[in-house]
């Protein structure tokens, strides 16, 4: 069995990764076909990369009988028009983060993707990669027991990046700026592994350029048992280590190496990525799960499980309303800065 897909946009470098891998395995069984861009320089370059057709318009792709579904990549002020469109042609939909700009544009994605029952998941690569995948399982176990306190750091160094204050991530009317882009992962990844908090608190600031505002930020996160957790997010960091601490009343779990600064610096050769010490035992156990040797690798990895989506043999990575979930979160994170004061999410 196999799927052919439509790209629907190539702005998000992302789909790129996917587009080769499934280029290169076969036995992923799916097959890329055809590309439409509003950009038709970055259309014409995407398609002669990949070998497809390029469509001259959203709804010449959507209206071709060997286009399954589709890769939604684009910018993120046309993830709602593109997703109604697709929706209503009865197409599979990926969908890069974040979900939208506004909770409107949320508002609208879940109806469509909900009104038309088309498959719909969005690309949330830390969901899928095998170490956090292991960390939300220890959690789940019980054997740290209660938990009180997860740190996820998160980063880009975007400063090292060519022209990268004038790239459409960090352009308001086309994706807010940095902060809602890309500490949307590490958002995502709490609210994954502990579920709604009942508040937030945040401080994001513009430090280093600001051309490239909201570059660094911390979020506290509360729940109702008390626990906190903090998505500490630095756009202007160059090097790191450490990148999750979940600390539980009967043990500890650290992972290293699990973001583009940490993941795509020199490292130890014997490095544990991931590892947890229990009370009980008093010792460190190493996971035999590997660390990527960069952070591109765990972008091409998400491959195989959106193909195993667009097949039909797996549950959504993440479905319409959580990612309209996460972006509230995100949008609470603004308030909380804006305003200097902790905000309900009741």
């Amino acid at each position: 069995m196999k799927r052919n897909i439509g790209i629907l946009g190539f702005a998000h470098g992302h789909v790129d990764a996917y587009c080769e891998a499934w280029r290169e395995n076969e036995t992923l069984g799916v097959r890329v076909t055809a590309g439409w861009d509003h950009d038709a320089p970055r259309a014409r370059a995407a398609c002669d990369r990949h070998g497809l057709e390029r469509c001259e318009s959203a709804r010449e792709l959507l209206g071709r009988s060997d286009v399954d579904g589709v890769v939604i990549a684009s910018e993120t002020v046309f993830h709602a028009g593109l997703v109604e469109q697709a929706a209503s042609a009865g197409k599979s939909v990926v969908l890069q983060k974040p979900i939208a700009l506004t909770m409107e544009e949320a508002n609208r994605i879940v109806e469509s993707v909900e009104g038309s029952g088309v498959p719909f998941t969005m690309a949330w690569q830390m969901r899928v990669d095998p170490q956090n995948v292991r960390m939300k399982e220890l959690v789940e176990s019980g054997v740290l027991g209660r938990i009180f306190m997860v740190r996820r750091r998160h980063g880009l160094p975007t400063q090292t990046w060519p022209d990268f204050e004038k790239s459409w991530h960090v352009q308001p009317e086309l994706n807010r700026d940095i902060f809602a882009d890309d500490a949307a992962h590490a958002i995502d990844f709490l609210y994954w592994l502990l579920g709604m908090p009942k508040s937030v608190t945040a401080e994001i600031g513009s430090l280093l350029n600001p051309n490239i505002p909201s570059d660094n930020a911390i979020v506290v996160f509360r729940y109702a048992d008390g626990a906190f957790a903090e998505a500490s997010c630095s756009f202007t960091c160059v090097a790191a280590e450490n990148t999750t601490e979940i600390i539980g009343e009967k043990g500890t779990i650290i992972q290293n190496y699990g973001d583009v600064p940490s993941a795509n610096v020199p490292r130890p050769g014997n490095a544990a990525g991931l590892k947890w010490r229990l009370q009980e035992t008093g010792e460190w156990t190493e996971s035999d799960i590997p660390s990527p040797p960069d952070h591109g690798y765990r972008i091409r990895a998400l491959a195989s499980p959106l193909a195993e989506f667009l097949l039909g043999r797996r549950d959504p990575i993440a479905t319409a309303d959580e990612g309209r979930t996460v972006l509230r979160l995100v949008l609470a994170c603004y308030e909380s800065s804006r305003e200097g004061r902790r905000i309900a999410l009741a």
